[in-house]
């Protein structure tokens, strides 16, 4: 019995000495080499002088192909490895090099009638790998007698075992009831952006059930936002599995990434470390240009405000916390290290000597947010945790960002509604859960949109609450410029540390989904401007912050002095 780990918990120094990521060697090198000797006599057309793939490639990319095809094993017809993930940078032949590796495939396979299929998100992708993999054919006399190339149909079929290569287009074609043996899922990072991509995914897999000489192949880049979905679920796997986290041996991981603690130190801006997720550098990818288009972007010289992030994230592999444009929240820079993960309701409750709530949202089509801010005793630093509820309808009409939302409920930081009023009513009970608790003040307790949730209002009312124009606690917050004072003011105790939260990824998201704006002299932050992405939860913490910055105490407090006096009569 062969034993291995794909478990790469040296990965850090590999990838700074510019070594292997992969951590053993091939399992079956026979089978391995066979399979390269192909692989390597592949056409690259599009590179000057149509080169051979063993002419123009990095020895990386062969590491790669001999892991893929050198776990198989021809005494069983099973392959010992069936997963593979590669996370690479922009530009570094990744299309390309999944062409050949399915043309390889596909020549290499001995099941009659085998389906082969490259999945990609939109049919631009598409062409991307089947354009490569149609012109090697072409440039290859005997490649073009053995294979048959049907571009109107982007498929490839082998003219002796009728084992057909598709190239399918997931946004026109379905991919409902395929067999395919093998499968390369090409962008994964904007499949992670589609609704229900992970069903789709699952359905164009599931033909490794019967057949286990197969294989699925994960290939992406970085996401332009911060990761979602099936993106998300991959790359965290891939992440455990390399660190040591997770056993998987039918997993390989290969992940070019700056080690956390360089991002950090922000080393990855160094061009000297440019390699690092650039393992194809001074081929395809020109240091000069990564070099030239950095410094034109940190002068300020690039086309939109989100282009520092994008370069980041396409050629440089870094992964996107917060979303930061130049018209972001001024807080947004500092969110992340302010986070303080595992702070419960139920802790900030406990440590903190008075609690501000608010809320915020719209129909049922939004997001209703809550957030809770408590002051806590001794530091008197403001501790921040909050929830949010949606209705299943969102996912229909805001598909866009439905992905996201079922990544937040699976956290438990997000609700699905089962019936209309559930929100409301798990709202109130947080509130009647810090009233009872004796945090909230008399008066200007509980902020809400001066303009909106009529029902949510009568609910608070039926649960004892009373308006402030009947001297309560429920308080209207004007929206936009009224907000201005805590939006420099929560973005103020963010950078100077006398603001910690509970690292929720919900509130990450709506944080860096917040656009600022200028309406005269204040500044403003209003769903107008951020668009379909949700920011109610922020705004909930605006809501809330506006009444903690009134310096609030608590009602059990107040009514304790007032015994005090008495008594001393």
């Amino acid at each position: 019995m062969k034993t291995w780990s794909t478990a790469c918990l040296d990965w850090r120094e590999r990838i700074v000495e510019g070594r292997s990521l992969i951590p053993f060697d091939p399992l079956f090198p026979d089978e391995a080499e066979a399979a390269l000797a192909v692989f390597k006599s592949l056409r690259v057309v599009d590179l000057a002088g149509s080169p051979t793939f063993a002419e123009c490639s990095d020895e990386w990319v062969f590491d790669f192909v001999r892991a893929i095809f050198g776990a198989y094993d021809h005494g069983t017809a099973t392959r010992l490895i069936e997963e593979f993930f590669l996370l690479i940078s922009k530009k570094n032949t990744k299309s390309t090099t999944a062409a050949g590796i399915m043309l390889t495939a596909l020549i290499r396979n001995w099941r009659f009638s085998a389906e082969l299929n490259i999945l990609a998100p939109t049919i631009e992708v598409a062409k991307n790998s089947f354009e490569p993999a149609r012109d090697m054919v072409f440039a290859d006399p005997e490649l073009n007698d053995l294979l048959h190339v049907q571009e109107n149909f982007r498929t490839i079929t082998h003219r002796r075992t009728n084992a057909k290569l598709k190239i399918v287009a997931a946004d026109t074609e379905t991919v409902g009831g395929k067999k395919a043996a093998f499968i390369l899922v090409d962008e994964l990072w904007m499949f992670g952006k589609r609704d229900g991509a992970g069903a789709m995914l699952q359905e164009a897999t599931g033909g490794l059930v019967s057949r286990p000489e197969g294989f699925v192949i994960y290939l992406s880049t970085q996401s332009d936002e911060p990761p979602a979905g099936v993106f998300k679920e991959k790359l965290e796997y891939a992440r455990d599995v390399r660190d040591g986290v997770i056993e998987d041996p039918r997993f390989l991981p290969v992940i070019y990434e700056h080690p956390p603690e360089m991002i950090e130190a922000e080393q990855h801006l160094d061009p000297k470390t440019f390699y690092m997720t650039n393992p194809n550098l001074g081929r395809s990818v020109r240091q000069e240009w990564l070099e030239r288009k950095l410094q034109q972007i940190m002068k300020g010289e690039g086309e939109e405000g989100e282009d520092l992030q994008t370069f980041l994230a396409k050629h440089l592999n870094v992964e996107i916390g917060l979303r930061n444009r130049r018209d972001r929240w001024s807080g947004a820079d500092f969110w992340l290290d302010a986070a303080e993960p595992g702070l419960t309701l139920e802790g900030l409750m406990e440590r903190c000597e008075v609690a501000t709530i608010g809320i915020d949202g719209g129909g049922l089509d939004d997001l209703l947010g809550i957030a809770v801010i408590g002051r806590e005793k001794g530091t008197r630093r403001w501790l921040v945790w909050s929830k949010a509820w949606a209705h299943p309808i969102v996912l229909k009409r805001r598909k866009e960002i439905a992905e996201q939302l079922r990544g937040f409920a699976k956290d438990g930081e997000l609700v699905f509604c089962e019936k209309p009023t559930q929100d409301l009513e798990e709202v109130v009970a947080i509130c009647c859960q810090v009233r009872d608790a004796g945090l909230l003040p008399e008066k200007e307790g509980i902020g809400v949109d001066k303009l909106g949730l009529p029902a949510l209002v009568d609910a608070l009312i039926a649960a004892g609450f009373e308006t402030d124009a009947n001297g309560g606690t429920i308080t209207g917050i004007g929206q936009g410029g009224f907000l201005n004072d805590v939006i420099v003011g929560v973005a103020r105790k963010l950078a100077d540390g006398t603001l910690k939260h509970a690292g929720q990824a919900l509130m990450a998201w709506a944080v860096g989904n917040a656009k600022e704006i200028l309406k005269g002299s204040a500044r403003a932050i209003t769903k107008q401007v951020s668009g379909s992405a949700k920011i109610d939860p922020f705004i909930a913490l605006l809501n809330a912050a506006k009444l903690m910055s009134r310096n609030p105490e608590a009602y059990r407090k107040k009514k304790a002095k007032v015994l005090i006096l008495g008594g001393s009569r």
